[in-house]
């Protein structure tokens, strides 16, 4: 999408070994990672390891133009599939050589960047509802009804079993749960949740 002859890359390469994080979701950049060989996967890596893969690249590739361009934080991680030789450029620079380029190119580049970020976001945010169908689905499932005839769910085992069984990461299924909280599906502290609306917890389940 954009030469990486139009820049002055600096001559500086650094080796990262297969397996080593490169970027994270949400990250702010400070910095555009230009991909000189090897192969890097995008997506979710939770728990030490890629749990949903979004895609590969090769290089050469720039990894994270199209959020520096449009300046907001990385939508997606990425992780060393080989071993990978990388050059660093800084995010000012690589702004400046952007806005050097003629009006009609920048205009196109944003426009594929935006795409693109949309893709990606969209992919996260469909995993991350597949997580919190996951997780309704639980919670219905162990559901059992109090003294008074609401429904609530006693937590018997640690979070992070739980969320070993749903196949997610702890930190995902404690916000997942956060979410659901904040929109009024549970209710409750400790290790008793209450579901206050189980009709609409179905919904999220896919009942």
């Amino acid at each position: 999408m954009l030469p990486s002859t139009f820049f002055l890359l600096p001559a500086q390469i650094e080796v990262i070994a297969a397996g080593e994080v490169l970027r994270r979701r949400n990250e702010t950049l400070t910095s555009v990672l230009h991909l000189e060989n090897g192969r890097v996967l995008r997506g979710v890596y939770e728990d030490g390891r890629m749990r949903h893969q979004l895609g590969v690249v090769e290089g050469p590739f720039w990894l994270d133009a199209a959020s520096a361009l449009l300046e907001r934080p990385f939508p997606v991680d990425m992780v060393a599939e080989t071993r990978v030789q990388v050059r660093r450029l800084p995010i000012e620079e690589f702004r400046r050589g952007c806005a050097s380029l003629p009006a009609v190119a920048q205009g196109l580049l944003r426009d594929l960047a935006t795409g693109y970020r949309a893709q990606s976001e969209l992919a996260v945010s469909r995993l991350a509802q597949d997580a919190e169908a996951r997780c309704a689905q639980w919670l219905l499932n162990h559901a059992q009804p109090d003294h008074s005839g609401a429904m609530s769910v006693t937590l018997h085992q640690r979070k992070r079993l739980i969320a070993a069984q749903l196949g997610i990461a702890p930190e995902t299924f404690s916000r997942v749960l956060r979410h659901l909280r904040e929109h009024g599906l549970i209710a409750g502290t400790g290790n008793v949740l209450n579901l206050p609306q189980p009709h609409a917890l179905q919904s999220v389940a896919g009942c």
